[in-house]
C-alpha cells in the first residue's frame, strides 16, 4: 500500500500528516506521494515518525511501498 493510500485510509490530509511528523512539511509529503522525492532518502528518525503517525508497525512496509514498481509488460 502506498504512502498516499495509507494516509487516506487513516483519514488524514497531507497537512495533518505533516503536522504529526516533526521536521516534515506538507510539500515533502506531497513529494513523497508523487515520487518527486524518495521516502527512503529521509532520515531513519523521520521514517519512524511517519510510520508511527500512520500506525504502521513495520517501517519497512513504507519503504517497500515507496519503491517504484517494475514494469513487467512487454512491448
Amino acid at each position: 500500500m502506498s504512502l498516499r493510500e495509507l494516509r487516506q485510509k487513516r483519514g488524514l490530509t497531507q497537512k495533518q500528516l505533516a503536522d504529526r511528523v516533526d521536521g516534515v512539511n506538507q510539500q515533502r509529503i506531497a513529494a513523497w506521494e508523487t515520487g518527486a522525492r524518495n521516502l527512503g532518502d529521509a532520515s531513519f528518525n523521520v521514517i519512524i515518525k511517519v510510520a508511527d503517525a500512520l500506525k504502521v508497525s513495520n517501517p519497512r512496509k513504507l519503504l517497500e511501498a515507496d519503491k517504484p514498481k517494475e514494469n513487467t509488460s512487454e512491448s
